[in-house]
């Protein structure tokens, strides 16, 4: 461990060197990227420097009380030893969580997509809740959401609502949703009080960079249309709505929420650069580890992640084996536990991976 700190403290000072270069300072993007991977390393470093300390406080302490001279000293030091020790201990299970290699995608923005699945209708409205419920719970973090496209049903159901979900940390929050949500309930549109199971399917995406993705225009068919659905007479008799197809993937990105046609080309653009990146990402760990299966976040969207009994009241993750019975909160957006349970078991994962290399 004192190895790969010192490899970072290394890191560490190497880029505030850089960043007082003025070949640096010239350079918008390197600038922009060095300092972030500063500050990404700065708390890391500071737990560093204070173990240094305290391993310091240790060896000063064992020094007191092996010193024959110092005998009046022996009980503050055995005290002062004590405490730094178990200080220490706290010290070095920190830096090992803190070791954990990042999800470099964690601080980014997220492009939430959710898609009715078997049901019908009711697996529509299902996929309207958890939109509603994925709303609430980022605007009690204090993320924005920004819906970039819709295809609502007659009942106000969703059979597929693409959104936006703004704010440092986001991916870190969201980046364990998705997957297949099961649903077992009395749906509205069941007079005989039967109790129907249905499900929705859920994308987590990061933001993509620009600078990450280079698409040629050549590669991009773009095309106008008629909005369609509720919107007045602007929807019927303006082309605003865009659709993009990737040439090369056959990827198809839509969006007609925006009166404005170059509103609706930059919501479109944002979302295909998502899509592309997260292939591109999966296709490199499918390569690096075929065989791997995560325990969290492993993204397969064949595999069912939660179910929500509304009879008993109860919600369980399938893949930590939790269950909670409020589920009226947390379909009003109280996902806080469910989420921080997600990120300990990966974390714990990680750490057991990381011990046995």
């Amino acid at each position: 461990m004192l190895k790969q700190l010192e490899q970072v403290e290394k890191r560490y000072a190497e880029i505030e060197h850089r960043l007082c270069d003025p070949s640096v300072l010239a350079d918008v993007e390197q600038f922009r990227r060095l300092s972030k991977e500063g500050a990404s390393l700065e708390p890391l470093v500071s737990l560093c420097r204070r173990y240094r300390a305290v391993l310091n406080r240790v060896s000063e302490a064992q020094a007191l009380l092996s010193s024959k001279e110092n005998a009046e000293l022996w009980e503050l030091a055995e005290q002062e030893l004590c405490e730094a020790q178990t200080e220490c201990e706290s010290c070095e299970k920190e830096l090992k969580a803190a070791l954990v290699p990042q999800d470099p995608n964690d601080n980014r923005n997220v492009i939430l997509e959710i898609r009715a699945g078997a049901g019908g209708e009711e697996s529509a409205l299902f996929a309207a809740s958890l939109f509603r419920m994925y709303s609430m719970y980022a605007e009690a973090q204090g993320f924005s959401c920004e819906v970039l496209s819709v295809n609502a049903t007659e009942l106000k159901g969703y059979k597929e609502v693409c959104a936006m979900i703004s704010g440092h940390g986001a991916y870190s929050r969201f980046k364990y949703e998705s997957g297949v949500h099961r649903v077992q309930r009395v749906p509205e549109t069941e007079s005989g009080g039967r109790i129907h199971t249905s499900t929705a399917t859920v994308a987590v995406l990061p933001e993509a960079e620009d600078v990450e993705l280079d698409i040629s225009p050549s590669d991009l068919q773009i095309d106008t249309f008629r909005a369609s659905g509720a919107g007045g007479q602007h929807i019927n008799k303006t082309e605003s709505a865009i659709r993009i197809t990737h040439i090369p993937t056959g990827m198809v990105v839509e969006c007609q929420d925006e009166r404005s046609q170059f509103k609706n080309k930059d919501k479109a653009m944002r979302v295909l650069r998502s899509r592309l990146l997260e292939a591109e990402q999966t296709k490199q760990q499918q390569e690096i580890s075929a065989d791997r299966k995560a325990q969290v976040g492993s993204g397969n969207r064949n595999e069912r992640i939660r179910t929500y009994n509304f009879p008993q009241g109860r919600v369980t993750d399938h893949r930590i084996g939790l269950t909670l019975y409020r589920i009226d909160a947390i379909m009003n957006g109280d996902l806080t536990e469910i989420m921080d349970a997600l990120a300990t078991a990966e974390r714990a994962q990680k750490l057991g991976e990381g011990e046995g290399e």
